[in-house]
């Protein structure tokens, strides 16, 4: 069966976004495809490619909006600790509100590179407060977000207590210090 032809203003990519966004919203990464994408917008499969390059790069797209929504702690003066503390929460909130396009991006940790978003360049900041030297920022924040997603991701299948994420940041501050003092 064809797709019938739209009528009205030209495709935008910010309609191909906010479809995109209710599929994922209704079914999850999986319910996306360039053809229900398209059956959504009432338009031909092929016409989203003018706008897109395929699925990945959409998904890509959709991933550093989303990262973009990270509510990042001002540089205020206050102690690292407290700021890594609301960068943590933060993180986890953003990754609560989208928790389909979150597993994805845990699942696919190369579509958020260290060189994007506000995570990695509040993180390096706030590693540089505490102490860390430049040769170690990299290495350091890699574990520390893996540390926070893994606990996330533990969270969102039941396995640890929801509850328990103030003790995990506390002991993950915890040990960033100890490991600074060696």
């Amino acid at each position: 069966m064809a797709v019938s032809a739209r009528r009205g203003a030209p495709l935008t990519r910010e309609e191909i976004y906010a479809a995109a966004w209710r599929l994922i919203d209704a079914g999850g990464v999986e319910g996306l495809s360039m053809r229900k994408l398209a059956a959504e917008l009432d338009v031909n499969p092929m016409s989203l490619y003018h706008h897109v390059e395929n699925k990945t790069a959409l998904l890509h797209e959709l991933c550093l909006r989303v990262g973009g929504q990270l509510a990042t702690p001002p540089d205020d003066g206050s102690p690292w600790q407290d700021q890594m503390r609301a960068l943590g929460h933060a993180y986890r909130e953003l990754a609560r509100r989208q928790p389909s396009l979150w597993r994805y991006v845990f699942n696919n940790p190369e579509v958020m590179s260290r060189q994007q978003g506000g995570l990695w360049l509040m993180l390096d900041r706030l590693l540089r407060m505490a102490g860390v030297p430049e040769d170690e920022l990299s290495g350091t924040a890699e574990i520390l977000s893996s540390f926070v997603s893994g606990f996330i991701f533990s969270e969102s299948t039941g396995g640890v207590r929801p509850d328990a994420f103030d003790d995990a940041i506390t002991l993950l501050i915890g040990g960033l210090e100890a490991y600074l003092d060696r």
